[in-house]
């Protein structure tokens, strides 16, 4: 297994958190793995023996490129051999924008735009080894043809939630991003389809969860404390709900994950753990 990240360049990094590459080796039979909520949003494009989705009870391929938008349950993907994938991680509140498209609840979705057109010239570069290479690609592209916002209202919002693991209350993001409560929550829902509570609440999840994998023998009482919660309970509920788990299941999950792999916990990159 092999992951890389790159940081964006500066006019991106509103919209942008990372572009990152991800190899890993399945096998011949094809197996499943599965992508956990966070708090950002992922524009994917996979390359190898493709890639599916479960969906209905059934198991879809998806194309290249798709997009994974903010998740509130666990999504189960599929594939064999070598899957290589290159990522765009965005703020959820930036890539509709970003894309030029309408705003949408969906988790997971297939989307019609002119970076498709990546996919072969990825491809060659992906075959080639040239991994630095298609990255600057794809961002020369974004920087040519995305639409930045110049709107700050959502960036110093998001930011002021990153920074407190979405501990702060609505109120208060609203006075640090100079908007009101009303002027906000609209613009969240119209960049993001979710509204400020529904983006902290993953980002306080995704902490949770991070905090699991890297320490599974965590105080979940302590935590809970630590990240705004009523109370361990509160904490368990949350979590469970975003998870489908209980937080003592994944933790008893990261300490067997952790005797075969060593390196970061890679769904479809979800933040550095």
């Amino acid at each position: 297994m092999q992951h890389l990240e790159f940081e964006p360049s500066e006019a991106l990094q509103n919209s942008i958190q990372c572009f990152w590459y991800d190899r890993r080796e399945f096998g011949e039979v094809e197996s499943s793995f599965e992508v956990v909520p966070d708090g950002y949003a992922e524009i994917i494009f996979h390359f190898g023996s493709g890639c599916s989705i479960a969906h209905n009870g059934n198991i879809e391929p998806l194309p290249s490129p798709f997009m994974i938008g903010l998740l509130n349950q666990p999504a189960h993907f599929y594939a064999k051999n070598s899957l290589e994938i290159i990522g765009i991680r965005c703020y959820p509140w930036s890539i509709f924008d970003l894309l030029e498209l309408p705003s949408g609840k969906d988790g997971v979705q297939v989307f019609e735009h002119s970076i498709a057109q990546l996919q072969s010239i990825l491809a060659q570069y992906i075959q080639n080894g040239e991994i630095e290479e298609a990255i600057v690609h794809v961002q020369k592209e974004f920087l040519s043809t995305a639409q930045i916002s110049k709107d700050n209202t959502l960036y110093k919002a998001g930011n002021a939630m990153r920074e407190t693991n979405g501990t702060m209350p609505v109120s208060q993001i609203a006075t640090e991003a100079h908007s009101t409560i009303r002027t906000l929550e609209r613009k969240f829902k119209q960049s993001s389809g979710y509204t400020v509570k529904d983006v902290s609440g993953l980002i306080r999840f995704e902490q949770v969860r991070n905090q699991l994998w890297i320490d599974p023998e965590s105080n979940l009482a302590a935590l809970a404390i630590e990240l705004g919660y009523t109370d361990q309970a509160h904490l368990s509920r949350e979590f469970k709900r975003y998870s489908g788990t209980t937080p003592a299941a994944f933790a008893q999950k990261a300490k067997k994950g952790k005797q075969i792999i060593s390196s970061d916990f890679i769904t479809f990159k979800q933040k550095k753990i």
